[in-house]
């Protein structure tokens, strides 16, 4: 056999393993079949479940509009793979190329996909994290337990962090009739993703839909009764707010510690890899056996400075498992660059939120369409004089246009005069972003370097 057909033979034949089942590797095995790899596929997931959805778990699985057992993702087509879920990966042997197992199984790979996304940080203090009350919300099984004990009518539930997830979920409970609180250690919800500009906005919206906001304050302690159910939250302003719910929205965390030791280019800020979707060593050296998808990536964008983006996105998840199991399955020629610019949504007190490109880079915003007074507008946010994000409330119909001036590098400030611009949106104005020095849990999209090999990070836990 020639060495050109040889490597024809090993891209469509071997074994290929993909860590992580759910969004991204479904779409990437679905990838992979398509493309023609009819060789050994095996899926690897920690959820016992099979790859599901889940958008809808904060949205319409908390108000009873859909069952979380029925949010399973749909197929386009037969994958073909053995399954092993419910069992964690543990460690990784890049030498080997096997992937161990929490059961203590190996499995051994000629090429790996990594697509472990991310994980719902929870509340730093054991001892309260135990009391019966307190509820994460990132999985299908959360989702369940949440949704059971909003049903049975709790007094008040008290949601701990104001980013999209903190935000949703107050919206469902107003939805229900629930009383809901919400402490916010920023100014206004959403500020980390969007800014201050919009996340005064987001103020007006949970005020006017009777949410107790409590913003500019920590929580110091949750509180608990003789049983050990959440009674209270203690804030910082010296503040007590009786609930019997407690919401830990503190943001996520990415799903690298079981590679610790292996040699990736891995760390609290994701998994570094090329625009082909290979993985870095720890040496910065690209790998050409070792693939990375969805939420745990790190990747260089050209559109943003090729500075590393590691994006919390549905969309994104999508398109770079595509891309990363194209990769897998083609010569170096037919190789092609994720480009996807980034996006995402959220609906939240009746209200559709959505967005393009990255807000949390821009330094300055311009109200291009509607009105802030009125919450129906579309903000554009430029970076070093050119667009550089997008977003609207309930003027979604906009941002195709928006998208492609980001792709162009349409200049800042913009100069569209639109039939329904108003005065506010003539001039560019500070578009407000909280310190990035300082920890926050509300962008969807992070900025996180130009080096996949940078040591000099200094990470802080969040705190309440």
């Amino acid at each position: 056999m020639a060495v050109e057909e040889f490597h024809d033979w090993f891209r469509r034949e071997g074994r290929i393993v993909i860590v992580g089942a759910s969004l991204a590797g479904l779409k990437a095995a679905e990838t992979l079949r398509a493309g023609g790899f009819t060789g050994e596929l095996t899926m690897i997931g920690d959820e016992p479940h099979l790859p599901y959805d889940r958008p809808p778990l904060s949205k319409a699985v908390l108000l009873r509009k859909a069952s979380p057992k029925h949010t399973e993702l749909p197929r386009r087509r037969d994958i073909d793979a053995t399954w092993r879920l419910g069992v964690a990966a543990t460690g990784l042997d890049l030498a080997a190329k096997r992937v161990r197992l929490a059961d203590g199984d190996e499995v051994p790979y000629d090429r790996l996909l990594i697509a472990t996304g991310v994980r719902a940080r929870p509340w730093p203090k054991e001892e309260e994290a135990q009391l019966d009350g307190l509820f994460l919300l990132r999985t299908r099984d959360d989702a369940e337990r949440l949704e059971r004990r909003l049903k049975a009518g709790p007094r008040r539930v008290f949601v701990i962090g104001a980013g999209f997830t903190g935000s949703e979920i107050a919206s469902a409970c107003r939805e229900q009739g629930i009383e809901v609180s919400v402490a916010e250690r920023a100014d206004a919800p959403l500020v980390g993703a969007l800014g201050g500009v919009i996340g005064s906005v987001a103020a007006e919206l949970h005020h006017d839909n009777g949410v107790d906001l409590r913003t500019g304050v920590m929580v110091t302690a949750l509180e608990g009764d003789s049983i050990g159910r959440v009674k209270a939250a203690h804030l910082s302003d010296g503040s007590v707010v009786e609930t019997d719910v407690v919401v830990i929205c503190l943001g996520a965390i990415r799903n690298t510690d079981w590679l610790t030791g292996s040699g990736l280019g891995a760390g609290p800020r994701g998994i570094a890899c090329d625009a082909g979707c290979r993985a870095f060593d720890c040496r910065g050296i690209v790998t050409d056996d070792v693939f990375v998808a969805g939420d745990v990536a790190r990747s260089p964008h050209p559109l943003f400075g090729y500075q590393f983006l590691s994006l919390e996105h549905w969309g994104n998840a999508v398109a770079q498992a595509e891309v990363a199991a194209h990769n897998m399955i083609s010569s170096s020629a037919d190789r092609r660059p994720h480009l996807w610019v980034p996006a995402f949504w959220s609906s939240q007190f009746g209200v559709n939120i959505k967005s393009v490109g990255v807000p949390s880079m821009g330094e300055e915003i311009m109200i291009a369409q509607g009105s802030l007074a009125e919450r129906r507008f579309v903000a554009v946010y430029g970076h070093q004089g050119r667009v550089i994000a997008a977003v609207s409330f309930d003027g979604a119909r906009w941002l195709e246009f928006w998208e492609r001036q980001i792709e162009q590098g349409a200049p800042f400030p913009v100069e569209y005069p639109t039939m329904d611009r108003r005065p506010e949106g003539r001039k560019p104005q500070p578009a407000d972003f909280p310190d990035p020095s300082l920890p926050t849990h509300g962008p969807t999209a992070t900025l996180s370097g130009y080096s996949p090999a940078d040591r000099r990070l200094v990470f802080t836990p969040a705190r309440r």
